[in-house]
């Protein structure tokens, strides 16, 4: 049996797409079977709460084949099992989940605010899993990025790991705006034409989804 909870990190389970991809609720946990090289073998994987697992079963013996769940097992037909077992793992994941990367109440509250109302989803783009942005739909603009940056990139000498957003601002209006404790120059953007807002509760929700109102106005301009 294998543990997935490295699998699973920073994800959260979206339990209504469980049940359409086909899992099963048996008591508290959800069960889902996938057979897999001509239905030889059987991928289970069991999601209780927080507690991930898999195993690949011999549908012939009815028992565990456990050199899937061994990393130094080798062999061409070892090697396929794997390769069918990870891919059922990974569409699993794909499908049932979504990213759940930034721990920042306000960054929860920031992502669900512009997906009822602008409708966007986080699009990560880069192999840095903490750096995401939203785009205008319509010419594709982005109004908005998310990332996890060391404080001290932004103020202080603390290397604490910080949630920071940055949005587009008026260049005219700008120096009024920023104050270098609250709001700063954009982080990694344009410093004439974007700002950045440390995450950690000092800036209230209110004024930040009006400032998010406003980049997205923005984001219309040429």
């Amino acid at each position: 049996m294998r543990n997935l909870e490295k699998f699973f990190k920073d994800t959260k389970i979206k339990k209504d797409k469980l049940k359409e991809y086909g899992f099963t609720l048996k008591g508290k946990t959800y069960c889902y079977e996938e057979n897999i090289l001509d239905n030889h073998f059987k991928v289970i994987i069991n999601i209780t709460n927080n507690t991930y697992t898999s195993k690949v079963i011999d549908n012939a013996s009815k028992e565990e084949y456990i050199l899937g769940d061994i990393d130094d097992a080798y062999g061409n037909f070892v090697s396929k099992v794997k390769e069918e077992y990870a891919k059922v793992i990974q569409n699993v994941i794909l499908n049932c989940t979504d990213k759940d990367v930034y721990k920042s109440n306000q960054t929860q509250k920031i992502i669900l605010y512009i997906k009822d109302k602008y409708h966007d989803e986080l699009e990560f783009l880069w192999d840095t899993p903490t750096d995401a942005i939203w785009r205008n739909k319509e010419n594709n603009k982005w109004y908005g990025l998310v990332m996890a940056i060391k404080r001290n990139r932004l103020e202080t000498d603390s290397e604490e790991i910080v949630e920071v957003l940055n949005l587009r601002y008026q260049k005219d209006l700008i120096d009024a705006l920023v104050d270098n404790n609250l709001v700063f120059r954009g982080y990694h953007m344009n410093k004439k034409s974007w700002i950045s807002i440390i995450l950690d509760g000092r800036v209230s929700l209110e004024k930040i989804f009006k400032l998010i109102d406003n980049s997205y106005e923005l984001s219309f301009k040429k």
